[in-house]
């Protein structure tokens, strides 16, 4: 199973990606060197929006997509996802 997912930087910024654990994922963002350049930059972050996949193939899709959406786009869907919690 992966998780396409969202995180809100402490700059405001959005950082997309995926992962097989996502809690083990969004800890790395916040604290290890492991995480990705960009959001070790802007810590903390904040999980926002996931989604789960079958396979890694739909999930990078998933995730190709989402990048070329618009900043707009991005937070529509994160209001969504977070008004279904």
């Amino acid at each position: 199973m992966y998780h396409l997912y969202i995180l809100s930087c402490a700059d405001t910024t959005l950082y997309t990606g995926i992962t097989t654990n996502l809690d083990r994922r969004i800890l790395e963002h916040n604290t290890s060197p492991r995480a990705a350049k960009y959001t070790r930059a802007r810590r903390p972050v904040m999980l926002v929006y996931s989604r789960k996949y079958r396979n890694r193939s739909t999930a990078s899709k998933a995730e190709a997509r989402m990048k070329k959406l618009t900043r707009e786009e991005k937070q529509k869907l994160i209001a969504t996802f977070s008004g279904s919690l």
